[in-house]
């Protein structure tokens, strides 16, 4: 548990404490002052919520000091412990007294409840913050304890590097001498190396060069070639799209032939019926208006020949001449 848990956990119980202290005290006042009030002598009634008030107040100064102490770490003796336990039984004692003299069980029972709250909370409170301090302390000496230690292990640790230290500069001080003995041959045979090393950069430089000029001519013919072969599938795609173009031309010119000519046929068949000896279906009737107004009959003979009202043919042409309007 780190210092917040416990901070929080402090924090609780001081609230919870302090509820129960208030609650206590309100609830001991209204119960005592009516005591106070029938056992005072007539024009001094004004003075029973004194009582009331003075024990409670021992009682907060008990609490208080109860918590600052555990807090410390320290004991007051035996007279806090006697404070506590007389200022717990005055409070028990006064607010019982009434239901008691009126011998109201109950009502003991009732009024005996606070006190007794208020009286098991200050101990368990100073237990639990006794409890809560010899906690703190013991993890506090241990991790003074873990200090401690983690600091004589740094101690340990930097003369360690230190020692590492000096024998590593002595160590290098003998690499260095035989470094500066050795650089004099190797100055020698680095030159050579250089020599033969730029020899072969020159080579493979040239090399190089051959290799590339001979990659780009390479890449060149393929590029050509690659612009020759899509040109010429291009010219064939171009081909192929006219050839079909054409012949999605051909078929439809081919079908609205056939439809003109269908159509034509239906209506020289729906006028070569003459005139309708009863009347047609609606559907029928409307075919036979149409190929009437394609041919340019006059609404008569259209309604002749369907045996339909004129009226209905005459507003039957006038929407085909609506239709016509709207598409041209």
């Amino acid at each position: 548990m780190n210092d917040v848990q416990i901070r929080s956990a402090e924090r609780a119980l001081s609230v919870g404490t302090w509820l129960i202290v208030g609650g206590a005290m309100l609830f001991s006042i209204l119960t005592v002052t009516p005591l106070m009030e029938r056992h005072t002598p007539q024009g001094w009634t004004w003075t029973a919520p004194i009582l009331p008030l003075v024990v409670d107040a021992a009682v907060v100064i008990v609490v208080r000091l109860d918590a600052v102490l555990a807090r410390l770490g320290g004991h007051g003796g035996r007279w806090p412990i006697a404070l506590r336990w007389m200022t717990g039984a005055m409070t028990l004692a006064l607010n019982v007294a009434d239901s008691a003299l009126r011998k109201e069980l109950v009502g003991v029972a009732v009024h005996a409840v606070a006190p007794l709250l208020l009286i098991v909370t200050a101990e368990t409170g100073l237990a639990y913050r006794q409890a809560i301090t010899t906690a703190q302390q013991a993890r506090e000496a241990r991790l003074n304890a873990e200090r401690a230690e983690r600091e004589r292990a740094a101690e340990e640790r930097r003369a360690a590097q230190e020692r590492r230290a000096r024998e590593e500069r002595e160590h290098q001080a003998v690499l260095a001498r035989e470094q500066r003995e050795h650089e004099a041959l190797l100055a020698r045979e680095q030159t050579a190396r250089e020599e033969a090393a730029r020899r072969e950069e020159r080579e493979r430089a040239e090399a190089r060069e051959r290799a590339e000029r001979e990659a780009r001519e390479r890449r060149e013919r393929e590029r050509e070639q690659q612009q020759m072969e899509r040109e010429r599938l291009e010219r064939e795609a171009a081909q192929r799209r006219a050839a079909e173009r054409r012949e999605r031309e051909q078929r439809a010119r081919r079908e609205e032939a056939e439809r003109q000519e269908r159509a034509t046929r239906e209506r020289a068949a729906l006028l070569a019926a003459g005139p309708a000896t009863e009347k047609q279906l609606e559907e029928q009737a409307r075919a036979t208006v149409r190929a009437a107004f394609e041919a340019e009959l006059s609404v008569r003979a259209a309604a002749e020949l369907t045996g339909w009202s004129i009226g209905w043919v005459s507003a039957r042409y006038q929407e085909l001449r609506d239709r016509s309007a709207v598409s041209v």
